[in-house]
């Protein structure tokens, strides 16, 4: 059975609950890749997934599903073959489309159990957190993880104990006023970001860090659900 171990591990009764709970990801880059492979291993039994991009030759050292076989093709059809591939009876919902304003509405409509935020653009980020508050799910939302290079520095806390992390600065800013920072739960790192090309705006990732937190965030989740 392809789940025996985990329910010997967690008990029948806790993995049924894991499989009638949906999980909502946004993003299937280094992060969100491997925090899907990880809710998929997990027996979650629908996976939503929302990206827009196709995979590129540059994806290769740290996307779990980008391979040279895999270079130019839809990450989320990519990952939804993948998902099926570990448990054929997963439901797999997929989004090709960027996150915005104009393009959410029908994405919030499915049933969302869990929410696990992947995405770089901060504008969105912060919605998406404003997204889970209102509606009362539980979520996690990953920090900066470019420009680094230990994953042991990764950590799950609030928003509020962040440091180093120029996007949790930001969001911090934008959300103080209107929410606890002390319930809204990140990964994110404690290691200084390193700027090593300061002529090249994109941040650099390495196979370790973005990979960890993605991991850390599915857990996160998991823990969620086998300890209610």
């Amino acid at each position: 059975m392809i789940f025996s171990r985990l329910i010997k591990l967690i008990g029948k009764e806790k993995f049924q609950e894991i499989q009638d709970k949906s999980v909502l990801i946004f993003g299937l880059g280094g992060v969100g890749g491997n925090a899907t492979e990880a809710i998929a291993r997990s027996g979650f039994g629908t996976i939503i997934l929302v990206d827009n991009d196709t995979i590129d030759e540059s994806n290769i050292n740290r996307q779990i599903i980008a391979l040279n076989s895999t270079v130019n093709k839809i990450k989320t059809e990519v990952m939804k073959e993948r998902i099926l591939d570990i448990n054929p009876q997963c439901t797999v919902i997929t989004y090709q489309r960027f996150y915005d304003f104009n393009t959410k509405e029908d994405i919030w409509n499915n049933k969302i159990d869990y929410v696990i935020d992947c995405i770089d653009t901060i504008t969105y980020k912060i919605d998406i957190i404003k997204e889970c508050i209102s509606r009362d799910i539980t979520f996690i939302s990953v920090m900066g993880t470019g420009n680094k290079f230990y994953p042991e520095k990764l950590e799950i806390l609030p928003l509020s104990k962040t440091e180093y992390d120029p996007i949790a600065r930001v969001i911090r800013g934008k959300l103080n006023k209107e929410y606890n920072l002390k319930k809204i739960m990140v990964v994110a790192s404690k290691e200084a970001p390193l700027k090593v090309d300061s002529t090249v705006n994109s941040p650099f990732s390495n196979s370790f860090v973005p990979n960890t937190a993605g991991i850390l965030a599915a857990s996160y989740i998991f823990n969620k659900v086998i300890s209610k």
